[in-house]
């Protein structure tokens, strides 16, 4: 082997290493809101879990990445962590998909049929297919499969470029020997570990393993403890990722890593006492081929599954014994950055925290309306003040997190997605100034010792009745995501614009009659104001969660036809709020 088929193997394990993770992206992108859907099917059952667990490491072809999210899931609080040892067990048999898709660069014969399931014989046209849907559509999901199908292709060009460099290796006793040291368990498993400690794949290890067996000279003595290596080498991605996590989280992580050390140091010496009473060359052949490796890495992986997922609960018990829990756990951090491996679950998080939010900013405003209509207190206002502090600092780190967010690499629906939460947190935001403003005239009212006529009462507390109907209609829309609500919001605000044009008309009349006071004119009109642009801030947010969850929803045309009298569901709920909020 001289320095060309070094360089050659280099560039075929960059060209491996490159052609996964595009596919893996790419992948990941397609499937971003499916692996949304299916992380809501969360559950303690340890079954499940291995189910979610296999379905979204098959998708994105790395259980390094999916034991990595799932640490960041845990460490925000989106799974307990006894829901994430099913999907860690899910996830170490759902890499098994890349070495079998390797293997296939193994098959031989003469066949029609044979010659075209060969790599060589389809990656051409798959890599064919994708430029032309990469570089010529312009719909982003169609470009993404584009991705998928080059990535493949490269990918197994470089495995192909890596085999063909070791092939002079067959008769080299240097390289034997060194094989020959592996069959050494203790080695072989070393061996494994740091080989993909460093690439940060299973996969990615076991496709070198693979290319090497086609020099000849890789036996299944050599292969096998370095198969159980690789699987406690992938536990390195997660253990890093863990790190400055909360406890659970690293406790996910230490589950991980015991699973496959406890697999490994049952399935070994099971391994060898089997070789010793029934050699296995006697059954197989002695050296192994990139369909034998895939063999075994799934074997191994089945087998650990059958000793480990009925022990899940001791897994558990381990974890807590190894980090105990103390007096103050800390808190889970709700905006992971760990889940930027699958952007779609990152932004679906950022929803779910800004459902916090404004479940704080909708209940303190409708607190600031209700001290109209009670005697003034000033531990209210200051309870006012202190959430509209704490919806502040939500603001900056939802809008922090989701800029972030956005700098990733999106599929085109994320992107909208991520772009309409932003919108989102800073009307969440307005109305929770607006509250302050509020409360801001009541306590003018009380320091000057001014009260509202009977009549101006009665007409503003319609008015904040309407406002707090629109502010529960805009927080269930988007805790719930239920569009019914989002639908009521505009009616409901026109509503609300005519029922401050017509108060204010009432109250001129009122002053011409010197039934009230200049001075009270202006404090109700900042209150009437405040509340007019808080409908318009729910009005917002209805939009958004529409717009979040029709992908084709023009918000401007919509608007432009309820203008127009043309939307029929419109128009029965304004007359319906119309009726129920009428001023006589």
């Amino acid at each position: 082997m001289d320095i060309f088929d070094i360089l050659n193997l280099l560039l075929g394990l960059v060209l491996f290493l490159y052609g996964m993770t595009v596919m893996g992206n790419a992948l990941e992108k397609c499937a971003g809101h499916r692996m949304k859907a299916i992380l809501g099917q969360m559950t303690s059952n340890t079954f499940r879990g291995f189910l979610l667990g296999l379905a979204v490491t098959a998708v994105i072809q790395s259980s390094s990445a999916t034991t990595v999210m799932v640490v960041g899931f845990v460490n925000s609080g989106l799974m307990t962590l006894r829901q994430s040892i099913g999907v860690i067990m899910g996830a170490n048999l759902g890499t098994s998909v890349t070495s079998w898709l390797i293997s296939l660069t193994a098959i031989e014969g003469d066949s029609l049929v044979l010659q075209l399931l060969k790599p060589s014989s389809f990656t051409p046209v798959l890599a064919v297919i994708g430029i032309i849907l990469f570089m010529f559509q312009k719909n982003a999901k169609r470009k993404d499969v584009g991705l998928i199908l080059i990535g493949f292709a490269v990918l197994m060009f470089g495995m192909d470029t890596m085999s063909s460099s070791v092939s002079g290796l067959r008769d080299d006793p240097a390289f034997t020997s060194i094989l020959t040291m592996f069959e050494n368990p203790i080695l072989g498993v070393l061996a494994g570990t740091i080989l993909t400690a460093i690439v940060q794949s299973s996969s990615a290890s076991v496709g070198i393993l693979q290319a090497l067996t086609t020099t000849g000279a890789v036996s299944y003595a050599t292969a096998i403890p370095v198969i159980m290596g690789q699987n406690i080498g992938t536990c390195v991605s997660a253990m890093i990722s863990s790190v400055g996590a909360s406890k659970n989280a690293r406790r996910a992580a230490i589950i991980h890593l015991s699973f496959n050390v406890i697999a490994t140091l049952i399935l070994l010496p099971l391994y060898y006492g089997v070789e010793f009473f029934f050699p296995l060359e006697n059954y197989i052949p002695k050296f192994a081929d990139p369909v034998g490796i895939a063999v075994v890495h799934t074997v191994f992986k089945i087998l650990a599954l059958v000793l480990l997922m009925p022990a899940s609960r001791l897994l558990e018990k381990l974890a807590m014994k190894i980090l105990p829990e103390s007096k103050a756990e800390g808190e889970t951090e709700l905006l992971d950055e760990r889940l930027f491996a699958t952007p779609a679950v990152a932004i679906e998080q950022s929803r779910v925290v800004a459902t916090d939010m404004a479940t704080i900013a909708l209940t303190s405003m409708k607190d600031a309306l209700a001290m109209l209509n009670k005697p003034f207190s000033q531990k209210d206002c200051l309870a006012i003040r202190e959430a509209e502090d704490k919806v502040d600092m939500y603001e900056d780190k939802i809008g922090t997190y989701l800029v972030k967010v956005s700098a990733l690499e999106l599929s085109e629906e994320d992107s909208t997605q991520a772009n309409e939460l932003l919108r989102l947190i800073g009307d969440i935001e307005r109305i929770s100034d607006h509250s302050v403003e509020v409360i801001a005239s009541l306590e003018e009212m009380h320091e000057k010792d001014l009260a509202f006529s009977a009549d101006a009462m009665r007409e503003l507390t319609v008015m904040t009745d309407a406002v707090s109907e629109i502010l529960d209609l805009a927080l269930a829309s988007i805790a719930n995501r239920d569009l019914e609500s989002a639908v009521q919001v505009e009616p409901l605000e026109q509503v609300i614009d005519a029922l401050r044009d017509f108060i204010k008309k009432q109250h001129i009349a009122r002053l011409q009659k010197q039934e009230c006071t200049i001075e009270m004119g202006f404090i109700l009109a900042d209150i009437l104001n405040s509340l007019e642009r808080i409908s318009d801030h729910c009005s917002n947010i209805a939009g958004c969660m529409l717009e979040m969850s029709h992908e084709s929803m023009d918000m401007h045309q919509y608007l432009r036809s309820v203008k127009a009298g043309e939307e029929k569901e419109f128009n029965h709920y304004f007359e319906y709020f119309t009726m129920k909020y009428a001023l006589k």
